[in-house]
């Protein structure tokens, strides 16, 4: 029989957990002809998630494999650990909030039956306030604009994948990524299941704004050259207005037999050269940065434990 795996990320979500897991431990019956598996990866929760999802992978355990990190590590290093303790021949991705709709995963299923390799739940709308729609639209806009031109427009975190691509997944260990659009730049054309975003029904949102702003910025470095650009376009830009500042200063020298007169132009333009220059290096910084990260071959999430039954050990891929 095969394997239908749902990697579920979770941060802080014990006044969802009971609804949650009920409504996807009722996939089996939707999808009776796979084995199902549902792989809670817990990211360092403070909260009582562990112990709702410790108590239920004890009752469920022919189902419920649950993996515990050391820490925080943050959604997309905690969805690359579901990934690769996911055993499934299909592997589901979906929020612990619940806010996409979980029975859409049978028409995945279909999908991924016909030959899809990639199937997304790409959001048409979004039943939340204005300011958050702005800011997951902003970011989304970005990574359309920059990164991949055909890109959702509202983005996604709800989808199905082959065990093919889940492979591929697996053997990077890319850090201060975004695991959506790194799945996006496996280059598998996706299969679009259009699905609206409902409001959450209980707990808070962990996506504070900083945090979106610090996600921003990894995925314009991790996929796209705009950053190395903007300090390109900025000094050329930057050169051109001096050349034109220092040409206006000789026709007034050449022709009026005066300069400028006071500081005050000076310093605007050492002011303006220096913002560049620290900007640029603030740039260059980040991708030291990033580099550092790598080259010293740390992983991105360290497991501290694994609650699986003996069963569930057969099915390793």
């Amino acid at each position: 029989m095969k394997t239908f795996s749902v990697v579920v990320p979770v941060y802080q979500n014990e006044a969802n957990l009971k609804d949650t897991i009920p409504k996807l431990l009722s996939l089996q019956n939707l999808v009776s002809q796979y084995r199902l598996e549902l792989v809670f990866v817990d990211d360092g929760s403070t909260d009582s998630s562990f112990k709702i999802l410790k108590e239920l992978q004890g009752t469920h355990s022919e189902i419920i494999k649950v993996v515990k990190l050391s820490r925080n590590f943050g959604q997309s290093p905690a969805t690359q650990a579901g990934l690769r303790h996911a055993t499934g021949n299909c592997v589901g991705i979906i929020s612990a909030d619940m806010q996409e709709p979980s029975e859409l995963f049978v028409e995945m299923v279909r999908a991924w039956e016909q030959g899809a390799k990639f199937v997304i739940g790409a959001r048409v709308a979004r039943a939340e306030g204005w300011f958050h729609k702005l800011i997951s639209g902003s970011y989304w806009t970005i990574v359309r604009k920059f990164a991949f031109k055909d890109f959702p427009a509202m983005g996604y975190d709800f989808c199905l994948l082959d065990r093919g691509p889940v492979n591929q997944i697996n053997r990077l260990n890319e850090k201060n990524t975004s695991i959506f659009p790194l799945i996006y730049w496996l280059g598998y054309r996706p299969t679009i299941i259009p699905i609206a975003r409902s409001l959450r029904q209980q707990g808070k949102s962990q996506w504070k704004f900083w945090r979106k702003v610090r996600f921003t910025i990894d995925t314009l470095i991790a996929f796209t050259h705009v950053p190395t650009r903007i300090v390109t376009y900025s000094a050329l830009g930057l050169s051109c207005l001096s050349l034109v500042y220092l040409s206006i200063i000789l026709v007034r020298w050449l022709f009026l037999g005066s300069i400028v007169p006071g500081w005050a132009s000076i310093i605007g333009v050492v002011l303006v050269f220096a913002s560049i220059t620290l900007f640029s290096l603030g740039i260059i910084t980040e991708y030291l940065w990033r580099i550092l990260d790598e080259s010293r071959g740390r992983p991105p999430f360290i497991v501290e434990d694994v609650l699986e039954n003996s069963d569930q050990k057969k099915f390793q891929p």
